[in-house]
């Protein structure tokens, strides 16, 4: 974790103070005094103003350049918490180096002080690096072959974007190949390096599938958990499939949080060795299929690679988190039964909570979620649970190919997927004073009355 030295501004500030003025009989020593109080007013107003546009609490760390600089510097950084989108230092950053590359086939070196670097020269960015958080995900080139594809998609990008803007997120949506032959699962990983390098001023870039969307909006990602260890990869799955069941299903790469640090471009790099793009594709291969008997495909896939480095190398796990205390993301098809339950839990919670059902802007719903949280102790987390699932992946249903796992049927693949994006977008259409009242229903909504859901026919 880059942790950005910010340099302490010791700037005063002097009262203002409204002076009385008396009649007295004109003389020119009256005269300069009042000419000279006039100045200084004039003086002090000036200094208030330019005050305000120095950023407390910390100057910019200019080095050596020239004073004409260091001045356009301190008149573009501005004050906390706000972040100066219109300033780029004139410094040099590793982004004029001419042998910088985004490409995964070309390791980069050193990110860890270059990282650091650039956020010395824009200290802007500085308060809040820790937490910063900038979610990836993507779809293929071309129109989806399922007819209702495309719609889908969109409403799961939809989703994503609420989530990123009730949470104060970034978000890229991918839709090229950044590498020829790194196509399907594998086309995410020359993405999150790009994004590693795109944005430094990110702690963490957090993929998400396509057809994974957010089910609870108000969760926030925990993230002191894994800096208490300085974790630097979360994903979900279970140490005991890795190294006693050998399964490759014991985790799912579609959706993980890595650190923008030098260890995760290196960890990238030997990951996507086992891709496409390497020679040795064919054989990893086959020695996925050799350790993982569950494993249906020859391909080696991004899923098998990850649980296969894990297998080999059980020291990787002081690195990577196997987060299975919530949902960071969950089967679909054992969640999307219980959507109906959860609503009336959380109706009841906010029929006995006045607090919870208050009406709200948008920009304060981590206090609801905050709110929340006390009355959610005894609903449990996973399978089972009352909480509202954080992440539900339609893992196998494929919308956009159509070409979904054949154990189940397409149509309960769709129907699921409107149900839970119906379920999610009614969490956000409440603070917009509407819900859908039947979650299989996406075209009606209904205006929410005042104290909802106390009063109404709910």
């Amino acid at each position: 974790m880059i942790t950005p030295e910010v340099p302490q501004n010791k700037s005063q500030y002097y009262p203002m103070t409204k002076s009385s003025v008396r009649n007295k009989p004109y003389s020119c020593f009256s005269d300069g005094f009042l000419y000279l109080g006039g100045a200084l007013l004039a003086f002090l107003l000036v200094w208030s103003v330019w005050s305000y546009t120095v950023p407390h609490g910390f100057e910019p760390n200019i080095g050596t350049k020239s004073a004409a600089n260091g001045a356009q510097a301190r008149q573009c950084v501005q004050e906390n918490p706000s972040v100066n989108l219109g300033y780029d230092a004139p410094d040099q950053t590793f982004y004029d180096d001419q042998e910088l590359s985004y490409s995964i086939e070309k390791p980069m070196k050193n990110w860890d002080e270059k990282r650091k670097e650039w956020l010395k020269h824009h200290p802007s960015f500085a308060p809040g690096a820790r937490d910063r958080v900038v979610l990836v995900t993507g779809s293929q080139p071309k129109p989806c072959k399922n007819p209702i594809g495309d719609h889908l998609l969109l409403r799961f990008f939809k989703n994503k974007v609420d989530y990123c803007r009730i949470h104060g997120y970034d978000i890229f949506y991918n839709n090229v190949l950044l590498h020829p032959k790194m196509s399907s699962y594998w086309a995410k990983l020359p993405v999150v390096k790009a994004a590693m390098l795109a944005h430094p001023e990110a702690e963490w870039i957090w993929w998400v599938d396509s057809d994974a969307m957010f089910t609870d909006m108000e969760y926030k990602l925990p993230l002191r958990r894994y800096d208490y260890r300085n974790h630097n990869l979360v994903v979900h799955g279970w140490e005991k499939m890795i190294y006693k069941e050998k399964s490759w299903t014991a985790l799912n790469a579609g959706v993980f949080l890595i650190r923008n640090c030098q260890w995760s471009m290196d960890f990238i790099e030997k990951w996507s060795g086992m891709g496409p793009m390497s020679s040795e594709y064919r054989r990893w291969g086959q020695i996925q299929r050799s350790v993982f008997k569950d494993k249906l495909f020859p391909e080696s896939d991004d899923q098998s690679g990850l649980i296969y480095m894990l297998y080999e190398d059980r020291s990787l796990m002081d690195q990577i988190y196997l987060e299975g205390e919530y949902y960071f993301e969950g089967y679909w098809a054992d969640i999307v039964p219980t959507y109906d339950n959860i609503t009336e839990r959380y109706t009841e919670l906010e029929k006995e909570d006045g607090k919870l059902r208050r009406r709200h802007a948008e920009k304060v719903s981590e206090q609801y979620g905050v709110f929340r949280e006390p009355h959610l102790k005894q609903a449990g987390n996973g399978k089972g649970s009352w909480r509202r699932p954080f992440i539900t992946h339609f893992t196998g249903c494929q919308p956009c190919s159509g070409d979904h796992n054949q154990m189940y049927h397409g149509e309960t693949c769709w129907n699921g997927m409107v149900k839970a994006l119906n379920f999610a977008d009614n969490q956000v259409l409440r603070k917009y004073g509407f819900v859908h009242p039947d979650l299989l229903d996406s075209s009606t909504v209904t205006e929410t009355p005042f104290d909802y859901p106390d009063d109404g026919p709910w």
